[in-house]
């Protein structure tokens, strides 16, 4: 298979050949963190969409689904004008976090409809309105929300009715590894005729203008016949590598009947386009045709209704002769072989529509990678030592993270309403990648633990906003199942990437045992974890007059860290007889662990209510005395990823770890009766005993608590009609977006469904059952981990009226050009499986594929 063949070619810099250009052009670079030179840090203020037509980007490039190079030195993107627009459509405009009423939010309709993994074929779809889009509008009806209102959408304004707009599609087929075949196609969807300039744009990043002395400048000028030819030859190699790279001389063809413009990527010409077409500014342009941003522009008077018209382009590394005569049959060949690619990937029994899920879900984890490149020591104290930036950002943020220097390809949760990695997020991605691309997927994994990231401490970055901030500490986990994915599809054993990923996680485990567990007992703190208003204040914050609130999630993330450390050293040991000891080390903290969840060590109290049949976080006071938060939530179901089951057989070629074994269930009762179940023929390693597994399994499947038609809620439906009263503070169940902001206005974890939990839910209730076939609800332990799966599943599909559940609250969802254009929401509204924040969060929501692969097989 041709694609899979690509994928095995490879490259000692970049990896296979094929991957030195995709869509790592992020969405939005505007308001990130890493373009923010404030004295106050607040980024959204410092760089606006309002500005983002005039400023060049220090730290990298946006653009509508566009295209780049492996370190992005030139950059590809449509650009659209409508005729009426006061803009000329460069990148995609949402709210930031100021102006939204649930903070930031994209404001357009763009879908991710095709990729493969090495870009060789890639397909989205961009709805550009045909009235002039409503900017003021928008800000001002969200402004005018509270957060008890939905928030006011492009749809709501109107510029769709009549179907006034157009469907633009945006395409990539790679002929060779450098020879890039792009197609844009505009139909005009509406009942009349309408005008549309289409402007594809090439240019270079800016690398020259930020230092001391100015450097040499790249330059794209007119080839022919109708050409861009662009050459960073004059221009330094990016200065973060330790090899040389320079893309030489590009050529880019495009079709008859456009005009070339050009201009440079420079404060006070950038816009230079802008002011020329929507203007009417002549002089705006160079006269003389060269610079470092140019594009092809394309007028079309009058497409009629039903219409389309098509640009044809070639973006190639060598001069080509009619270099645009089979960009149509080359497309043809790269989608039968996507095609052919996908049929391999889809399980058996899987619906035609639950193949398209997977097919859209997995296409959009590719169109989210992007190249991220921030160098913090550099962008804390500023490139140019004559122009210093405020000395006030040294005391912001991540100044304690100054080694971390990436050039990176990362995959992003949403490119852009998080433009950035995270570390939780990128753990769960790499399971969805593993199905596509394992190499891709492991190399993920790992670049969390590479020296540029991994903090010298241990600590494991978790987005730009707060490297500092604690993600669950799920990359163990996820190593661990990558291997085991992996020796599942190729028949490989990796034990080279399982024992260079287990160094660097032992470094994080110390991290964690030293940082989050300041009373030694094994109950550990940690912060928001990821749950951002899950509880009633910041974890991350210290509480007043030296209260600490010891977490039943945090305290359920480290037993599930040291089982799945244990897991991989007994792995390695397999090959190495001395990883035995350190097995037992993480069984020991496992133990250690799971005793004191339930009695505290010494202490009276407990995070396991024995009344209610519940963990909950508990406060301790310095005098001694204690109040359990008691608070049905996540919090209480996490204590359930802990579980391992060690078959007896598997033991006897371990002699050493299963003699410290023996000796703790014989000598440590105290201890293992706690967390350790011996059956037949096996040890069940487990933070729950049977008998409060059955006690939360009850909270689990009652509708009334946790269970949703559409998965499992993040707080249960209990708190609906009895919140939880703390001080002034109070906790109730809000199935959707939420009225409290504890983590910004993006805090949603008061009931909605959340993939990634769900997700290990599922798989420990699996474990569960193998464990205990006899334990019941209405059905299996296995029925019920399929239930919720298809629960998920669900969301995605049409039901017997024709809609999809999360497109609830959209009135274009039975619209045929609308129905089959698949959103992979952040969460998701818990009693009706509407779609709610990121809009295309294939992240970790891209673990549907996952699901789909797991139970159609």
């Amino acid at each position: 298979m041709k694609e899979r063949a690509r994928l095995n070619e490879k490259d000692p810099h970049i990896g296979s050949p094929w991957n030195k250009w995709g869509p790592y052009l992020a969405e939005r670079a505007w308001g990130t963190v890493r373009e923010d030179y404030s004295p106050d840090g607040d980024a959204w203020s410092y760089l606006p969409f309002e500005e983002a037509h005039r400023k060049p980007f220090r730290w990298g490039e946006d653009g509508i689904c566009g295209w780049c190079d492996r370190y992005q030195v030139l950059s590809f993107a449509p650009a659209f004008w409508n005729g009426k627009d006061p803009l000329l459509k460069e990148r995609l405009y949402g709210l930031n976090s100021h102006q939204g009423n649930h903070g930031e939010d994209v404001k357009e309709y763009y879908y991710y409809l095709d990729g493969t993994p090495t870009h060789s074929y890639m397909k989205a779809l961009y709805k550009y309105p045909q009235a002039a889009f409503p900017y003021q509008q928008l800000i001002e009806k969200n402004a005018a929300r509270s957060l008890k209102e939905p928030e006011y959408e492009l749809i709501d304004t109107g510029v769709f009715e009549q179907n006034a707009y157009f469907d633009i599609t945006i395409e990539y087929a790679k002929e060779g590894a450098e020879d890039i075949c792009i197609r844009i196609v505009a139909t005009n969807r509406g009942a009349e005729a309408a005008p549309l300039a289409i402007l594809p744009q090439l240019w270079f990043r800016n690398q020259w203008s930020w230092r001391k002395e100015r450097q040499a400048e790249p330059s794209i000028s007119k080839g022919e016949p109708l050409c861009l030819v662009a050459d960073d030859s004059a221009m330094a190699s990016p200065s973060s590598l330790n090899f040389d790279y320079h893309l030489g001389k590009r050529y880019l063809y495009g079709s008859e009947g456009g005009k070339l413009l050009f201009t440079d990527n420079e404060n006070g010409a950038k816009d230079a386009f802008h002011r020329y077409i929507v203007g009417k500014e002549a002089s705006a342009i160079k006269s003389e045709e060269s610079g470092t941003k140019a594009c092809f522009y394309y007028e079309f008077a009058a497409i009629e209704p039903q219409q389309s018209v098509t640009v044809h382009l070639r973006l190639s590394d060598h001069p080509l002769k009619d270099p645009l005569k089979k960009v149509d049959a080359i497309f043809e060949e790269r989608i039968e072989e996507a095609d052919a690619f996908y049929k391999s990937v889809h399980p058996e029994k899987a619906s035609a529509e639950e193949c398209m899920i997977q097919r859209q879900a997995l296409g959009g984890m590719i169109w989210n990678k992007q190249f991220y490149y921030f160098d913090v020591e550099k962008w804390l104290k500023g490139d140019n030592e004559n122009a210093p930036p405020p000395e006030s950002r040294m005391d912001i943020r991540n100044n304690h993270w100054q080694h971390l220097n990436s050039m990176r390809i990362l995959s992003v949760p949403d490119a852009w309403e998080y433009p950035w990695f995270a570390a939780w997020d990128l753990a769960f991605h790499c399971l969805s990648f593993a199905l596509i691309d394992i190499r891709f997927a492991k190399e993920q994994l790992w670049l969390l633990l590479f020296e540029q990231f991994q903090h010298p401490n241990g600590a494991i970055p978790a987005y730009e906003w707060n490297f500092s901030d604690l993600n669950p500490p799920v990359q163990a986990w996820v190593a661990w199942r990558l291997y085991n994915m992996e020796k599942e599809q190729t028949g490989k054993n990796d034990l080279h990437f399982l024992e260079n990923c287990f160094f660097k996680l032992m470094l994080n485990f110390s991290f964690w045992v030293n940082q989050v567990d300041s009373s030694g007992c094994n109950v550990f703190e940690g912060g928001f974890l990821g749950l951002d208003n899950i509880t009633l204040f910041d974890r991350s914050e210290r509480l007043l007059d030296n209260v600490i609130i010891k977490q039943s999630d945090g305290t359920g993330w480290m037993a599930m860290f040291s089982l799945n450390l244990m897991r991989i050293s007994l792995e390695l040991s397999n090959k190495n007889p001395s990883y035995e000891t350190i097995a037992t080390k993480f069984f020991q903290h496992f133990i250690h662990i799971g005793a004191a969840l339930k009695t505290r060590g010494n202490k009276k109290y407990s995070l396991w209510d024995d009344q209610d049949g519940f963990f909950y976080d508990t406060l301790v006071y310095p005098d001694g005395h204690f109040s359990p938060f008691r608070v049905r939530s996540l919090v209480g179901l996490i204590p359930l990823f802990a579980v391992e089951s060690l078959k007896k057989e598997n033991l006897d070629t371990k002699p050493g770890f299963k003699e410290n074994l023996s000796w703790f269930l014989n000598n440590r009762s105290d201890l293992t009766s706690e967390c350790i179940i011996e059956g037949e023929d096996s040890y069940f390693l487990s933070l729950v005993s049977e008998e409060q597994l059955v006690k939360l399994l009850q909270y689990i499947v009652d509708p009334n608590e946790f269970r949703s038609p559409y998965g499992v809620r993040s707080l249960s439906k209990f708190h609906e009609k009895d919140p939880f009263q703390f001080k002034e503070s109070q906790i109730r169940y809000e199935p959707g977006v939420a009225e409290c902001n504890v983590k910004g206005g993006n805090s949603n974890w008061r009931g909605p469904i959340w993939f990634p939990i769900n997700y290990l839910l599922i798989e420990s209730l699996e474990k569960f059952g193998k464990f205990f076939p006899e334990i019941r609800t209405a059905d299996s332990l296995s029925a019920t981990a399929r239930s919720i799966s298809e629960s998920l599943i669900s969301l995605f599909i049409k039901n017997n009226s024709g809609k999809r559940p999360i497109f609830k609250a959209f009135n274009k969802e039975t619209d045929p050009h609308f129905q089959d254009l698949l959103q992979f929401y952040e969460y998701f509204n818990a009693e009706t499986g509407e779609g709610l924040g990121a809009s295309h969060q294939t992240g970790w929501t891209g673990l549907v594929a996952n699901l789909i692969d797991e139970y159609r097989r």
